[in-house]
């Protein structure tokens, strides 16, 4: 007989079904990402309705059907309110429950991107520290985790632990100035990459690479508590776009909306 589990967790995304229910998607400690249909939650009295909805963390009782999950109770423990009462906060917290989405998968334990998840929702909420720059780190710490990050302590084409200048999302992350001047055949004319047999470099201060190193190497509950300087953020966003779009390849609504603003 199906009995009941209980999963800790947070609520990913929430689609209305039917007149009443929702399907909502969880991501979870104990079972990764994980799909459920919370039933009558859209009525005016639903004791549920509150606790369906994006960004609601806490543990979960779900019923286990032949095919899919049925929501039977939830006790909430952070509702991440604030974030509704600022635009642009809602917009990144959204985006980051869809890049959540993307890259975890179903029925494999998930600790550690609940983690990050969490800790960024809140970081959001640090005015001392800009929405871009929690962002950064947070894809970054997020690839970690999930085991598609860059590599950021030698060279990709020799193991050169010194003088990684620049970066290559095609190949994988840094590459040394010794490695590069080898590799070259023609620079475009533009100051901010190079082209090199097919590939394109971005240039890496080493501030950009220590931040990059920082943020693999801490845990993420130590992390948010610094800033970074605006070029290296620039350098940051740039690096993490090239390796995003060539290894998670998806487009995200929420970022469009957030161009918008």
């Amino acid at each position: 007989m199906t009995e009941s589990i209980t999963v800790t967790g947070i609520i990913l995304s929430a689609q209305p079904i039917g007149e009443y229910d929702r399907r909502i998607v969880l991501l979870t400690k104990e079972k990764g990402k994980i799909s459920a249909f919370a039933k009558g939650v859209r009525r005016p009295t639903a004791m549920l309705a509150g606790c369906s909805q994006p960004f609601v963390f806490g543990r979960f009782t779900l019923y286990e059907g032949r095919n899919s999950y049925t929501l039977q109770a939830v006790e909430a423990e952070n509702y991440f309110a604030e974030l509704r009462n600022d635009l642009e906060a809602v917009y990144y917290g959204v985006y980051f429950c869809e890049f959540a989405e993307a890259v975890t998968r179903e029925g494999l334990p998930a600790k550690e991107e609940l983690k990050v998840l969490y800790r960024s929702l809140g970081a959001l909420l640090k005015k001392s520290i800009g929405a871009e720059l929690v962002r950064a780190i947070f894809e970054l710490k997020m690839l970690s985790v999930g085991g598609i990050s860059p590599q950021v302590y030698e060279c990709v084409k020799c193991r050169k632990k010194e003088d990684l200048h620049w970066f290559s999302a095609k190949s994988g992350g840094c590459i040394c100035k010794a490695c590069a001047d080898k590799l070259w055949e023609k620079e475009m004319q533009a100051e901010d990459q190079k082209l090199m047999m097919g590939e394109r470099y971005l240039p890496m201060a080493g501030s950009t690479l220590y931040t990059m190193q920082y943020v693999l190497a801490t845990p993420i509950e130590s992390l948010y508590t610094f800033t970074v300087s605006e070029d290296v953020l620039r350098q940051l966003k740039k690096i993490l776009q090239e390796f995003l779009d060539l290894h998670i390849g998806r487009k995200f609504k929420s970022l469009e909306m957030l161009e918008l603003l």
